[in-house]
């Protein structure tokens, strides 16, 4: 199978899009792959990393206010459209995928007008500009979450799951517990807000640290990289409690997730795929300032199936923080209910059903 797969912008974009990646070489050993992502995102660092030939294209997003900036954007789309066609036509892949942001707007367009099998994966409970404006034109949708799926033409849409999870859902074990100093009998709640951290979850951990230093469960808690020397000032005046492991960064977040027992985190569509491969109890905390705030919705695709507490940044405070942690760690009971809940949402075939979707794609093409 030749595959084309774009997606940039941000990890939630390109993760999945790696996972899907490492399920097709599975299966065809002599696979091909190209990706097309921009030089200056995030995906041409991540990529870069990778055995996978990479192709590059210039474009941006709309503003959502009257700008010259948005002619420019038209211009670019035009340019990257033309440019992709260049690339699809010298590759000749069997289908092409797109995993969201801007990038993947020009090339799987650009693919539908070459009559080459196209899919968008979206990732979030609701979907960016780029995929519904392309899901006019696709062959297939594939859906994380059922409630996207009223945004797209129904008999278009398929729920695969996030190909992320299926990277998490084997990671049980305990491992990086002890690669982190910490006690492998004692359950442990992980406090993350993201690779440059949240600062209303650590300014409410911060004042709740004392307290925390009472209880028998312990805490990993990874600040982000931006906020670890200023936490770390504030720690020391409180005599960091020896249940609470504190790093900036970390880089084994599967292995990680696989050895926890509760997470407190945003609501970002990757991390909850992983945390229901898994079982995992959270308590979200949904980011405000994303478009359309599909954080909150995202969560809400949990909380009400009792799978997670949603806790709303407003509302987020030192005491409510440690109430919610207290309810999950200190009632073994909830916990395993709220695992079992937070299971059978997830799906840990996550990218073999989309790797099933694409190749049945191509054989009815």
């Amino acid at each position: 199978m030749k595959v084309v797969v774009s997606g940039g912008g941000t990890g939630g974009h390109i993760y999945p899009a790696l996972a899907f990646i490492r399920e097709l070489q599975k299966h065809d050993q002599h696979a091909e792959v190209l990706y097309i992502g921009t030089e200056k995102g995030l995906e041409s660092r991540i990529i870069g990393k990778e055995d996978i030939p990479f192709k590059t294209i210039e474009i941006s997003g709309f503003k959502r206010s009257l700008s010259f900036e948005n002619v420019r954007t038209v211009m670019r789309f035009i340019s990257g459209t033309k440019k992709s066609r260049q690339y699809l036509k010298e590759f000749q892949p069997d289908v092409v995928l797109g995993t969201g942001g801007y990038v993947c707007g020009p090339v799987v367009y650009a693919a539908t007008q070459l009559k080459i099998p196209t899919v968008v994966h979206e990732q979030n409970s609701v979907p960016g500009l780029t995929n519904k404006f392309l899901s006019r034109y696709v062959d297939k949708v594939a859906l994380s979450f059922n409630e996207a799926g009223s945004f797209f033409p129904q008999q278009k849409t398929l729920l695969t799951g996030n190909p992320r999870a299926s990277e998490v859902s084997s990671q049980h074990n305990d491992r990086a517990k002890k690669e982190l100093g910490l006690d492998v009998n004692k359950p442990v709640v992980l406090i993350v807000g993201g690779s440059r951290g949240a600062r209303p979850i650590n300014d409410a951990f911060l004042k709740a640290l004392n307290e925390v230093g009472k209880r028998d469960y312990q805490v990993l808690y990874i600040t982000g990289d931006v906020h670890y020397d200023e936490v770390m000032k504030a720690v020391k005046l409180s005599n960091n409690p020896k249940n609470v492991v504190i790093k900036p960064f970390v880089y084994n977040m599967p292995e990680i997730l696989g050895s926890m027992d509760c997470i407190v985190a945003r609501a970002g569509a990757t991390t909850l795929a992983e945390i229901t491969a898994l079982g995992l109890p959270s308590i979200l905390i949904p980011s405000p300032y994303v478009t359309n705030n599909h954080q909150e919705k995202n969560a809400r695709a949990l909380s009400d199936h009792d799978a997670a507490i949603l806790r709303l940044e407003q509302d987020l405070n030192s005491e409510q923080l440690l109430a919610d942690i207290d309810k999950i760690m200190l009632d073994k009971d909830y916990r395993f209910k709220m695992s079992e809940k937070s299971r059978e949402l997830g799906m840990p075939n996550a990218a073999m059903n989309l790797y099933t979707c694409m190749s049945e794609l191509i054989k009815k093409h």
